[in-house]
């Protein structure tokens, strides 16, 4: 376990290897507090192997177990199965002054996949570094975009099985959605005793989809502080920004997690006081719908009602 203590921050970095999975079974590498600030340093999703243009994913990822490295777990004192675990993200800076982005063979939202096979030949492989500077993310001059961090994964263990760093589902994991971001909490179940919390899978940004698979990647350093709910169980992740309530659904077909990630949102609704089927209503009219991404082994979709709509509910109270 690394732990220090500066500045009444608690720095965690990763001892050893890094996971790949999201689970139960491995020994916590750090014992946080609720309440206690922390900052967590990631390596990007590919390790931070790929350098520079020449270092092809195939070439210098051949040895390597996976994709999207983890920080943790990170075991949460007090948290129990029955509980949720809220992350507040306070902030993400990188740590380094580039990002990179690829385009991988048989991967992504425009390519053949092990999953979507056809008899297409594979895309070229290709690496893009990017500069971050002055608040911009540049490789030339049609490659420009501003400095949008967040948080590609982000999760808790499941109940029994180990999954898969680049599997999304109910446990959070590589949802790759962009408003996991500072200024944002996150809403995670806790399946076990201390949560066993991971993060990692940093981007500078992202365009919705994450449509090559492979977004602004970069190692960071996130600051975080965790919060828990007692005996309050959620089935899916939440997220919660100053001015919208999101609920995140991951499955395939697409459509599948769009009807998770709604029908979350007005279970979340229900328990501000809406009426089911008000709340279906309310949404039809007015709710918001994302892809986080199009490319993983699960697709990610975001529901989201601003706040001026769903709170009205508890201001008729």
């Amino acid at each position: 376990m690394v732990k220090i203590q500066e500045n009444q921050v608690t720095v965690i970095t990763q001892p050893g290897e890094h996971s790949y999975v999201y689970s139960k079974y491995l020994e916590p590498i750090a014992v946080v507090k609720p309440g206690e600030v922390v900052e967590i340093h990631t390596k990007d999703a590919f390790g931070n192997r790929v350098t520079n243009e020449n270092d092809l994913p195939s070439v210098v990822l051949v040895d390597v177990k996976g994709l999207n490295p983890q920080t943790g777990p990170i075991y949460i004192e007090g948290a129990e199965p029955g509980d949720t675990l809220v992350v507040h993200i306070i902030d993400i800076q990188p740590d380094r002054d580039w990002a990179v982005s690829a385009l991988k063979e048989s991967f992504g939202g425009l390519s053949s996949t092990d999953l979507t096979p056809s008899l297409q030949e594979p895309l070229p492989e290709k690496v893009w570094i990017y500069k971050i500077e002055d608040g911009m993310v540049t490789h030339n001059k049609q490659l420009s975009f501003p400095w949008r961090p967040f948080l590609g994964t982000i999760g808790t263990a499941p109940e029994l099985e180990s999954i898969s760093s680049l599997t999304p589902h109910k446990h959070g994991g590589n949802m790759d959605v962009p408003d996991v971001k500072p200024g944002n909490k996150v809403y995670l179940p806790v399946k076990n005793k201390g949560a066993f919390f991971y993060t990692g899978d940093c981007h500078a940004g992202q365009g919705d989809g994450e449509l090559c698979g492979v977004a602004l990647e970069v190692s960071a350093r996130v600051t975080l502080k965790f919060e828990l709910i007692k005996q309050k169980s959620i089935e899916w992740p939440r997220i919660e920004s100053e001015t919208e309530y999101m609920v995140v659904g991951s499955a395939r077909p697409m459509e599948d997690a769009a009807k998770i990630a709604y029908s979350e949102l007005i279970y979340w609704m229900e328990e501000m006081g809406w009426d089911k089927f008000e709340a279906y209503q309310a949404l039809t009219q007015i709710g918001k719908l994302y892809v986080g991404n199009m490319v993983d082994t699960n697709y990610s979709l975001v529901a989201k009602i601003e706040k001026k709509y769903a709170d009205v509910i508890l201001k008729d109270e």
